[in-house]
């Protein structure tokens, strides 16, 4: 079993991160999906083994564009989702996902916590951890070839 804590859309609001800080240590996998990756440097320089930071739209430095894990049977595309306009659909970023035989994809961009399969991929956004709406990140169990995620919500 592995557990991840996926954050997107922090734009530089770091008090989020301070907030979900004391579950890094305990989990598995930390995952940032851009729009704010420089937010998430401390914590890449904490737990390097096992922290992800993509770049998002508004990212001019720091981050990958997407990466591939596999971790339990399961394998997970990181992106923050503009180059696949998720605004208007998530049907390119199942395609890609698809094209790499991913099973999951995360991604970012849109600000809104949403969980969907499409074509067989599992797509989850875990909700912007910034101030933009409610913030949110996505705590995601995998075992075996199971995917389960629950949005957990961040206290202002």
């Amino acid at each position: 079993m592995k557990t991840l804590i996926v954050l997107s859309d922090t734009h530089g609001r770091r008090g989020a991160i301070d907030k979900v800080a004391p579950l890094f240590a305990e989990n598995d996998l930390l995952v940032h999906l851009g729009d704010g990756s420089a937010d998430f440097r401390p914590i890449f320089s904490a737990y390097p083994e096992k922290t992800y930071v993509c770049r998002g739209n508004c990212d001019f430095s720091y981050g990958l564009d997407e990466v591939v894990l596999e971790e339990e049977g399961v394998r997970i595309l990181c992106c923050h989702g503009h180059r696949y306009g998720v605004k208007s659909g998530r049907d390119r970023l199942a395609y890609r996902a698809k094209e790499l035989g991913c099973d999951l994809a995360l991604y970012g961009h849109t600000h809104v916590a949403r969980y969907e399969e499409i074509g067989g991929v599992v797509c989850i956004n875990p909700g912007s951890a910034g101030s933009y709406s409610d913030a949110s990140y996505c705590y995601l169990v995998l075992h075996r070839g199971k995917i389960t995620h629950t949005f957990v919500p961040i206290q202002k």
